[in-house]
């Protein structure tokens, strides 16, 4: 009587949760994705991946989840064309043919811009993030030096305390801290549009429609769009 291999199904599992790559995936989040939550992107993102044949590693313990792992996670309402994520595969696969196998599986909203291998031994994706970079347009009776001059007058300043209602009650901060530089991308009447180069690190992590109001703008933003995120370099 044929008993079989019983060693062959943990050798299956442990091929499957052994990670043999790493790709790291810059996308863009339009208009029609920009309320969906953290979690359910990445439920998107597997649905995708798994639709597209991509074999994914798999971390180890009692339940097995798929490794993946996105940067600075989107407030929701915010666009994007900078968004990063590392995946990690079971099966070595080209960036290329990955892209070409993903993009057909895609819906409308997201698109990959760049896919490309980074080092398994490099420490996770979040932990590389120091900077983040949006375009943030907001209404304002003021005119271009008005609002050139509050920008410089923000920068000027060695501390801000802030205060931030949250779920859990009230959060106190210095938001001067996560501001980095700030400058006028364009201004027409009733209109400005600001660059904000904001901390995004373990340390805190600076929010445009706070900046916006301690900028004076009495509105929230009519539009917030992430344009990069910036990783250590070292």
């Amino acid at each position: 009587m044929k008993t079989g291999n019983p060693e062959k199904p943990l050798l299956h599992n442990n091929y499957v949760r052994n990670k043999v790559q790493r790709l790291r995936i810059k996308f863009r989040r339009g208009e029609e994705l920009k309320y969906i939550s953290h979690l359910d992107l990445m439920r998107l993102w597997q649905r995708v991946l798994n639709r597209a044949g991509i074999r994914l590693a798999y971390s180890e313990g009692f339940n097995p989840h798929p490794r993946m792992s996105l940067a600075a996670p989107l407030a929701l309402g915010v666009t994007s064309e900078a968004e990063l994520m590392d995946i990690f595969l079971a099966k070595w696969s080209s960036p290329h043919s990955f892209t070409a196998a993903v993009e057909r599986q895609l819906p409308r909203g997201i698109e990959i811009l760049q896919t490309y291998n980074t080092a398994l031994t490099l420490p996770s994706l979040q932990s590389q993030v120091t900077f983040a970079e949006y375009s943030v347009e907001v209404k304002t009776d003021e005119n271009r030096a008005e609002v050139e001059t509050a920008l410089k007058s923000l920068l000027d300043v060695d501390s801000l305390p802030w205060q931030h209602q949250r779920d859990t009650g009230p959060r106190h901060y210095d938001l001067r801290k996560l501001i980095d530089d700030l400058w006028l991308i364009e201004w027409h009447p009733g209109y400005a549009s600001i660059c904000m180069k904001l901390r995004c690190d373990s340390n805190g992590s600076g929010r445009p429609e706070q900046v916006a109001a301690a900028l004076g703008f009495k509105s929230y933003p009519e539009s917030i769009h992430r344009t990069a995120l910036i990783l250590k370099t070292k």
